[in-house]
């Protein structure tokens, strides 16, 4: 194994290597790694405990980083994962100089403990993870903003628990996506964003009232997070989330029960109209009309016909964009 490291050795730079795949033995005295595109799995505890170990290169075909790869890397500052579909438990373990790593929308799953205690991250942006295991950034105390996709689909107990300085959080509006004590003791923590449609949904209300008191009711989170204990952050989100989603599914049923209305409506408008245009046409055969009166007679079911069009657009137009919550 030596003797095959020495051969993928930067010969420029003793403290640079390139990683040809293997155990970690041969890790302990560099500080630069270059990942071969050979390998497309960093392996169980590949580089655990490389105390003087700065930076790693990856490349775009690496996809799995399997557990406690660089578990204890404590000089370890950056890390680009843009290629990287899952990363699994305590991958990242206590790597506490870890201030920037840089997630790619391949990644799909965050093992458990995965970042614990990287206590020098600070923002962290997750564009399209679907699922963040308990603990997974748990005691990351300087970090300050997450960002999580509208693709996330379950975030696990205490899974940013004691993120002391988090101030602000990007989450998507979502049933069970909140297991226990997720954002619990982070202290600072007084903005939720929502992503995703649901802000269209909103605006595709039909009535400005129905709008009004949804976004007040999306709104009212980040006047109530900042005064909530911080042990009770995540049951006030959850609360608050489900609060919303009960809003929507109300003001989509009551969507429907005047789109019905408006449907009826429109049905025996078109039916009046046909019925007075097939009045006309009779009475014009009977040779009962004068030029004028038949003109007359045109203009009326020119403007009724107007008025029903008009109505139609009115209802189509804001039935769409409600039928579906983003």
């Amino acid at each position: 194994m030596a003797d095959h490291a020495d051969e993928a050795r930067d010969n420029n730079d003793n403290n640079s290597m390139v990683y040809m795949g293997g155990d970690r033995e041969v890790w302990w005295h560099h500080t630069h790694v270059h990942v071969h595109k050979s390998v497309k799995i960093i392996p169980r505890y590949a580089l655990r405990n490389c105390q003087n170990l700065v930076s790693i290169e990856m490349h775009d075909g690496v996809e799995i980083i399997k557990e406690e790869a660089f578990c204890k890397c404590h000089t370890l500052r950056s890390i680009n994962l843009s290629g990287v579909r899952v990363i699994e438990d305590k991958a990242f373990y206590h790597c506490t100089a870890l201030e920037d790593a840089e997630f790619g929308d391949k990644l799909e799953s965050i093992g458990e403990r995965a970042f614990y205690y990287c206590t020098s991250l600070r923002i962290i942006k997750l564009p399209k993870v679907r699922v963040i295991e308990g603990n997974a950034f748990e005691d990351c105390y300087r970090l300050m903003e997450a960002e999580l996709s509208e693709d996330i689909e379950t975030i696990g107990n205490d899974a940013f628990d004691c993120c002391r300085r988090l101030r602000s959080i990007s989450i998507p509006l979502k049933n069970n996506l909140l297991d226990e004590g997720v954002f619990d003791e982070c202290d600072e923590l007084s903005q939720v964003d929502l992503v995703g449609g649901i802000h269209k949904t909103i605006s595709s209300l039909l009535l400005d009232s129905w709008r009004n008191e949804m976004n007040n009711e999306i709104d009212r989170i980040n006047r109530d997070i900042p005064n909530t204990y911080s042990y009770q952050k995540t049951t006030e989100i959850r609360e608050w989330m489900e609060s919303v989603l009960i809003g929507v599914e109300h003001f989509r049923n009551e969507h429907y029960i005047l789109l019905k209305e408006f449907t009826t409506l429109l049905e025996l408008g078109l039916w009046k109209a046909k019925l007075d245009e097939n009045e006309s046409q009779d009475d014009r055969s009977l040779g009962s009309d004068q030029p004028e009166k038949k003109a007359k007679i045109d203009m009326n079911t020119a403007r009724q016909e107007q008025r029903i069009t008009s109505g139609a657009s009115i209802v189509i137009k804001n039935v769409l964009p409600f039928l579906k919550l983003e």
